[in-house]
């Protein structure tokens, strides 16, 4: 069951004087490169219940008097129209959608930085666009050695050749579509701009995880590791830091890897590097705001399992994904748990067994489990919607909100003008709603389930047969956590 875990309030407090002190550090200019989702951070808010998915967003706007924001696209992803997974567009497009994002939240858009540029067709004609827009679009460029070659970087051969980004306001987001956009690069040389400019400029990292005042092995951090398994990357002991300060901080091997080019370009920029460690570039707070660990511990096991289900339903459909399903299951060993630890599992597999269809299961926030199953008229996760919405209104069983009329009508609809094939074209949950919606027109217990639906935000729920993307979308849409998987019974 849903338990707020994270004090939202503070973290937004705490984490905008934590920027701004930064700025301060720096004599009043701040690159500063920001990991992770602005927009929608639904893995945050799953592992650190009460953490909600804008809180990013709000806590730059906490800033926004000060900030500018450069977005970095790397001029390959345009040329491979490089999709972003989770919604589904490439990353050119996102970056016109992040445009608009900010600016419709009243958030200064400055420019936008092509990184390994090369000027094909399909970049310029993206350049040209966001020139249409009116936005300045500034080159940087691959650089012969990069990261190792320091001295070759840190010269008018390196950075040097790069255009030098026009900034007014003293902290400058740079933020991108999705990971290896070039965001460290920008910034880096950007420092370098500056500095020949005679502008005293710093920069500094905000990346919510892994969270570096947290065990390496606490739970939140191990969600992180499966939420990247596909990447193949891992949460470490920062070296640096340890050796620095005798102080056991946690940081990405990423981060720890490239340190010492980052440290080595400071040195070169400007005669010594201000920071000791990965973690001292850092300006996350998340760790300060956890209220409840056993509340986010938990959260943190749930998300560890939902990953796994999502990475096994993926190769039932194909996908060759078989080193991240190990990681996830190395993972799960490693928090002592398995994929039965999660509540909707076994109700959902034991409705399988006894009925022999698929079935499906949700828990409700007050802990009460509901299922249905596969028939005639509705699939199964549409099915136990309608039981949960009956619950949650106080609705006998056997009260019909949505009678077989309707439905029938609908399904013939599908296989006769629409050409849907699939077996007896049973309703999507999107379709289930619209009828439920007409009916709640004259039907005052049609109504009253209707206006539960916002109940089902935050509740978890599992099925024995994989969904289509539709009814995944619709869930997703209603705030409920699923998992689905190919029961074989």
């Amino acid at each position: 069951m849903f338990k707020i875990g994270f004090d939202n309030d503070k973290y937004l407090q705490m984490q905008s004087a934590r920027i701004r002190e930064r700025i301060a550090e720096f004599g009043g200019k701040l690159y500063l490169e920001f990991g992770g989702k602005l927009f929608d951070d639904f893995h945050a808010s799953r592992v650190l219940p009460g953490f909600q998915p804008d809180s990013k967003l709000q806590m730059l706007m906490q800033l926004k008097d000060e900030a500018e924001i450069v977005i970095v696209i790397s001029a390959e992803d345009i040329e491979k129209s490089k999709l972003r997974a989770d919604l589904g567009i490439t990353y050119d497009f996102d970056v016109i959608r992040l445009i608009n994002e900010f600016t419709n939240e009243g958030l200064m858009v400055g420019s936008v930085v092509l990184t390994r540029y090369t000027a094909t067709s399909r970049v310029l004609a993206f350049e040209d666009k966001l020139h249409a827009l009116g936005y300045n679009v500034y080159h940087h460029y691959t650089i012969d050695g990069y990261p190792s070659n320091i001295t070759k970087i840190v010269s008018d051969e390196g950075y040097g050749k790069n255009d030098y980004i026009e900034t007014s306001r003293e902290l400058v987001i740079i933020t991108a579509p999705g990971p290896g956009s070039g965001k460290m690069a920008t910034c880096l040389s950007q420092l370098y701009h500056e500095n020949k400019r005679g502008i005293k400029a710093g920069y500094a990292k905000f990346e919510t995880f892994p969270i570096w005042n947290l065990p390496l092995r606490h739970p939140v951090n191990m969600a992180y590791e499966a939420a990247t398994a596909d990447l193949n990357d891992v949460n470490m002991i920062d070296p640096w830091h340890l050796e620095a300060y005798g102080e056991t901080t946690v940081n990405y091997n990423r981060d720890v890897e490239i340190f010492p080019v980052l440290k080595a370009t400071f040195d070169k920029i400007y005669g010594t590097c201000p920071y000791k460690s990965p973690t001292d570039m850092g300006v996350n707070m998340a760790g300060n705001c956890i209220v409840d660990d056993e509340a986010v511990s938990e959260a943190s096991r749930q998300e560890i399992i939902r990953r796994y289900y999502a990475a096994a339903a993926s190769a039932s459909r194909g996908a060759k994904n078989s080193d991240e399903r190990y990681k996830l299951e190395l993972l799960m060993n490693q928090a002592g748990i398995s994929e039965t630890d999660r509540v909707p599992v076994s109700p959902a597999r034991a409705k399988h067994m006894k009925t022999g269809a698929p079935a499906a299961a949700i828990e409700l926030s007050d802990g009460k489990i509901i299922t249905g199953k596969t028939s005639e008229l509705l699939g199964c996760s549409s099915a136990m919607l309608l039981n949960a919405l009956k619950y949650l209104a106080g609705i006998s069983d056997n009260v019909l909100l949505i009678l077989p009329g309707v439905i029938k009508p609908i399904q013939e609809l599908k296989v006769n003008a629409l050409g849907d094939n699939s077996h007896l074209a049973l309703l999507h949950i999107d379709e289930l709603l619209i009828a439920l919606s007409i009916s709640a027109v004259t039907d005052g217990s049609a109504r009253a389930a209707l206006e539960q639906l916002p109940k089902l935000r935050n509740c978890e729920m599992h099925t024995t047969v994989l969904l289509a993307q539709v009814d995944e979308n619709v869930l997703k849409k209603l705030g409920i956590r699923l998992t689905t998987e190919k029961f074989e019974g």
